[in-house]
């Protein structure tokens, strides 16, 4: 029998919204896995938390999924970790954090106390969840890639995908599922060595 936090049930139900069929999700306990996994979990689970921690559940999965497209695409970071990272300069060599909060130094504190909050834990456990399945899930923001709080207009130029909850999500022409996740995941869960296959997939992707 699958043991799942309510707030991976919460998302399961909420996902109908998006989804006619859902099949059954597969459980990893994030203790089951090699620290290098375990870090980059960290990695989404702090994104989810600190760029849409009090967003419904389907905002928190749509944070995820904007997170697990880059990596998808081949056009950011190397693995989660380097996603959620990412800097870079803008026209003026003006440093810009992809994830806003990584830039924010009183972000750095409170990371040191969120793993103790409920909130934090049931976000691993999505975050887990997110990555573990994301061939089964149908993605919320149909393919996003960036996104912004509703009450700012970057004036990006990109298509515009949904708006879910206080975020707004686009897709850049750029960006395609260069990197199949899916079957990656597929093999890491049948294999019986899901760690060994699942740091293939979170591991550095391309060779310098």
């Amino acid at each position: 029998m699958l043991c799942i936090s309510k707030a991976v049930t919460v998302a399961i139900i909420a996902l109908s919204c998006f989804s006619s069929s859902y099949a059954i999700p597969h459980k990893i306990d994030y203790y089951d896995l090699k620290i290098p996994i375990q870090k980059q979990v960290d990695c989404l689970t702090e994104n989810i938390y600190f760029e849409s921690g009090y967003e419904s559940h389907i905002g928190k999965l749509a944070v995820a999924f904007v997170t697990l497209n880059r990596l998808a695409s081949g056009n950011y970071g190397k693995d989660i970790c380097g996603v959620v990272k990412q800097r870079t300069k803008n026209v003026n060599g003006v440093i810009i954090c992809q994830f806003s909060w990584t830039c924010q130094p009183n972000i750095a504190k409170k990371r040191l106390t969120i793993k103790h909050e409920p909130l934090y834990n049931e976000i691993r456990d999505l975050a887990i969840f997110v990555l573990v399945n994301y061939h089964l899930v149908e993605d919320p923001t149909k393919g996003a890639t960036y996104f912004h709080a509703a009450y700012v207009n970057p004036m990006w130029g990109l298509p515009r995908t949904i708006k879910i909850g206080n975020h707004i999500f686009y897709k850049s022409y750029a960006d395609t599922r260069n990197i199949n996740i899916a079957d990656i995941m597929v093999n890491c869960l049948y294999a019986n060595e899901h760690d060994v296959l699942c740091e293939a997939l979170i591991a550095p992707r391309f060779e310098n």
